[in-house]
C-alpha cells in the first residue's frame, strides 16, 4: 500500500474516534524499518484502545496489514505496527514523559483536513505536499545573537 494512502487511513481512523494532537513524522532517513511514525493522544484507557481498534479496522478494510498491536491490555500506551507505519497512541502524561516527538520528529508531515467537500482534491494535495516534505530539509533552529 502506498505510504501516503496508509498515513491518510491512519489519521482518518484516529480522527473518527476523536484522537487529540495527531502528529505524523517521516522517518525514512532515520531507519529502514518503517517510513512513518504517527503519534496521537487519547484521554482514557478506553479511548486509546478504541483508537487502536479503529486504526486496525480501517487498515485491514483497505487491504493493509497489521503486523502487531501492543499495549491493548492496559491501554495507557498502545502501539499499532502496520509495517510501513508505527502508530503510538498514548495518554497525555505518558506522551509528555517519553517525548517521542524529540526522537522521531525531525521531519513532520503536513496533512490537510480530510473532512472537506473535495476530499479527493485534499488527498491529492496531501500527496503533493508529502512529496515536497520528503525532499525538503527541516528548517534550522533560529540562533540568538549575543548582546556583547
Amino acid at each position: 500500500m502506498d505510504i501516503r494512502k496508509l498515513q491518510r487511513l491512519i489519521v482518518d481512523a484516529l480522527e473518527d474516534v476523536k484522537a487529540q494532537d495527531i502528529k505524523v513524522f517521516n522517518t525514512e532517513h532515520l531507519t529502514a524499518l518503517f517510513e512513518r511514525v504517527v503519534i496521537a493522544s487519547g484521554t482514557s484507557n478506553r479511548q486509546t484502545k478504541a483508537l487502536a481498534a479503529s486504526v486496525r479496522d480501517k487498515v485491514k478494510a483497505a487491504g493493509g496489514d497489521i503486523v502487531s498491536i501492543e499495549g491493548e491490555d492496559v491501554g495507557e500506551w498502545v502501539l499499532v505496527d502496520t509495517g510501513d507505519a508505527i502508530v503510538h497512541i498514548m495518554q497525555p502524561a505518558l506522551r509528555q514523559y517519553y517525548n517521542l516527538e524529540e526522537i522521531w520528529g525531525e521531519k513532520p508531515v503536513r496533512l490537510k483536513a480530510a473532512g472537506t467537500k473535495a476530499g479527493a482534491k485534499a488527498s491529492a494535495e496531501d500527496d503533493a505536499e508529502d512529496a515536497e516534505d520528503d525532499e525538503a530539509p527541516a528548517p534550522a533552529p533560529a540562533r540568538r545573537k549575543s548582546s556583547k
